[in-house]
């Protein structure tokens, strides 16, 4: 049972967020809380700024010309876009996964090991201890540990997409960004990896965006549903789903809109 907002105890937290792609403003005065070890949910029809808004938790939005932000995205007391921020720290800390598995033309271990080198680590039973790990947290070491050698580009999309996921849990980051994480996936799959969000929410703090409002009502704790760049209702996932507060979210969740 989710904590009532008020006992919120937050591991990220978006205050007045506004972006800009040139004079394009995507968001608009987006606040919202991000609880640790929870799974929150972004819903909305496309074009919303869900990807948007995801994307500035760890500043990817950086990577297109001409964006600009105001306003405060804090990852525990620390602002992510003041100066005193390093990029590829927050990116560790902070990782994603997208919306089509996107495994290197690697094996699977070297998939798994690919963060570690990367960082300057050789130590080889250092890097069999973290991909073991990492596979284990992923829920694929029994499937694949006698088969480390292979391409995971071999893998079934499920597997890639959890070995994305192990990928990103042997650099230890302490928020998992999720886009349409299971948007590739068939019925089956998709519950699969929904089990697995939620195991990892023990651990971890997760953020979903998710054109699936089934799949938000089964794995969130708290869900926005956003539109227009503005984010219209945020609040426990039961609220949002059976008594949201905003007529907006009413007619979207019924199906009136989008």
């Amino acid at each position: 049972m989710a904590n009532t907002m008020a006992e919120i105890k937050n591991k990220m937290r978006v205050e007045g967020l506004d972006l800009y792609y040139g004079k394009f403003h995507a968001l608009t005065s987006v606040s919202m809380p991000v609880q640790e070890n929870k799974i929150t949910a972004l819903i909305g029809p496309s074009g919303c700024g869900k990807s948007t808004l995801l994307r500035c938790l760890n500043r990817m939005n950086d990577l297109i010309p001409g964006t600009k932000v105001t306003g405060q995205v804090m990852l525990d007391d620390q602002d992510i876009y003041g100066q005193a921020m390093e990029v590829t720290d927050l990116r560790k800390r902070v990782g994603m996964v997208f919306q089509r598995p996107n495994p290197f033309p690697l094996s699977i271990y070297e998939n798994v090991v690919y963060g570690l080198k990367v960082a300057g680590f050789r130590n080889r039973k250092m890097m069999d201890e973290v991909a073991e790990r990492s596979l284990k947290g992923a829920w694929m070491w029994d499937y694949v540990k006698d088969k480390l050698d292979q391409s995971a580009l071999e893998l079934p999309l499920d597997q890639q997409q959890r070995l994305c996921i192990a990928r990103l849990l042997a650099i230890e980051p302490e928020v998992i960004l999720m886009d349409e994480p299971c948007s590739a996936l068939d019925p089956i799959a998709t519950m699969k990896v929904e089990e697995l969000m939620l195991e990892l929410a023990k651990n971890y703090t997760i953020v979903i965006v998710t054109h699936n409002m089934q799949q938000a009502s089964r794995v969130s704790d708290y869900t926005g549903y956003m539109l227009l760049g503005k984010m219209i209702e945020f609040n426990d996932t039961r609220v949002i789903f059976t008594k949201p507060k905003e007529k907006l979210t009413e007619e979207y969740i019924s199906g009136k809109y989008g």
